[in-house]
């Protein structure tokens, strides 16, 4: 009997043991799965929440964007409608000085790299010149090359050189260098040489003038992490 006794003992004890492993590793498994589980959720909630933000921030610049560029249509249309430009022409006539304020500032400084504009417009300036002979218009036509230049998300203005040599009277060459000062396209005079007597001036300009690539809007997207 006694033998049976401390053998049932050590059944019940070997049964406890069991049990007691059981129930540890069960709840061994259950914290690390919750703890598992809780990061997990954790990291999800905190990448939700940067997901919200970066939209919520998104939705602001758009609504700002939009904001901006209704104004900035109003201010082009309230630039665009006056019936005087801005060097006193007549916006809707076809005279030298004018055209709309819109056609003003592109022809003062374009977005494409156009040699031969450029010496049309000098053409037109200097044979508005009374008494005024043009002799030569020279430059480097490097269209080829600014071919790629025609936008830039940072445009900068760009210089196009050239040399022009007119003839005329003394008051003929006072007049083209006023000419060039008031320019509509900014002339940048680098040097001048004049040669000859009073009544038959030879004028040789050395200057560059500008174009300015358009400006490029660069749409990105951004993966949140």
């Amino acid at each position: 009997m006694g033998g049976n006794g401390i053998t049932s003992k050590r059944t019940l004890i070997d049964k406890s043991n069991k049990t007691l492993v059981i129930v540890t590793g069960l709840a061994a498994f259950l914290t690390i799965f919750s703890l598992v589980a809780s990061k997990t959720l954790f990291s999800q909630l905190t990448y939700q929440n940067r997901v919200i933000n970066a939209k919520h921030a998104t939705v602001a610049r758009l609504r700002s964007n939009i904001s901006a560029g209704n104004q900035l249509e109003t201010s082009y249309k309230a630039f665009t409608s006056t019936t005087t430009n801005v060097i006193n022409g007549d916006a809707n006539g076809t005279g030298e000085r004018a055209g709309n304020n819109a056609k003003i500032i592109l022809d003062a400084l374009p977005s494409n790299y156009d040699f031969p504009a450029l010496t049309n417009s000098l053409e037109k300036l200097a044979l508005s010149v009374s008494g005024l002979k043009i002799t030569s218009i020279t430059g480097t036509d490097d269209e080829v090359a600014q071919s790629g230049n025609t936008t830039s998300s940072t445009p900068q203005a760009i210089p196009m050189p050239f040399t022009i040599v007119v003839n005329g009277n003394y008051q003929a060459i006072q007049d083209v260098i006023s000419k060039f000062e008031h320019s509509i396209r900014p002339v940048q005079i680098q040097s001048m040489t004049l040669s000859g007597v009073q009544s038959d001036l030879a004028l040789t300009v050395q200057a560059q003038t500008f174009y300015q690539p358009a400006k490029s809007l660069n749409i990105t997207t951004k993966v949140v992490k």
